[in-house]
């Protein structure tokens, strides 16, 4: 089995209510880090987690802006516990981050999106290739049932225009031909958007 050599964290992005910033700290916490907290004059936070084995430690800076904490990082972590606890924090709390998981000879690359993983990809000898990738099945069948619906829209659009050409053949009035074709035009220019 492979080992890793170390995990990078390329722009990982993290926002947290008021209300949640304790709990990420207990999260913190009960991962057996030294953990120290700074509070700055303008309301930030500095988060320092820290191996209890010491050497490695990471600095998270959390910018307080309308009542949520954005915290934005980039790093690179050696020790398992630092590195199971920003996982825990990207998943926990919906981040947003692309992870490098380095091995001796190649490199696996996570892309999380509101904290679920929806890319892996395997970087070996300058090949790249795709081990998983997220397919959003119900978004998929959202979109091909509202595509169902434009397509009975269409249908009733051209019974429509079918029903108002009989009526205008039959017409003989000059004025209630006009009515007709006008409401034609407005069919006409809906049946181009809809098939567009």
């Amino acid at each position: 089995m492979a080992h890793r050599v170390a995990t990078e964290y390329v722009n990982a992005n993290l926002t947290v209510s008021e209300a949640q910033l304790p709990r990420l700290i207990a999260l913190c916490e009960t991962q057996q880090l030294r953990l120290q907290v700074f509070v700055m004059d303008n309301g930030n936070q500095e988060v320092v987690l820290e191996d209890d084995a010491g050497g490695e430690s990471i600095r998270l800076t959390f910018e307080r802006s309308n009542g949520n904490y954005r915290c934005s990082l980039t790093c690179r972590v050696i020790k398992p516990k630092l590195t199971n606890t920003l996982r825990q924090l990207v998943s926990s709390f919906k981040g947003d981050a692309v992870v490098n998981r380095i091995y001796q000879g190649f490199t696996m690359v996570y892309h999380y999106m509101q904290g679920a993983v929806v890319r892996i990809v395997e970087c070996r000898d300058g090949a790249i290739r795709t081990v998983y990738e997220h397919r959003d099945t119900l978004g998929r069948l959202e979109a091909q049932f509202l595509l169902c619906s434009v397509e009975g829209e269409i249908h009733r659009v051209r019974e429509a225009v079918n029903e108002l050409l009989d009526r205008r053949m039959k017409l003989k009035d000059p004025q209630a031909i006009e009515e007709v074709d006008e409401r034609l035009k407005y069919h006409s220019r809906l049946l181009f958007a809809l098939e567009a």
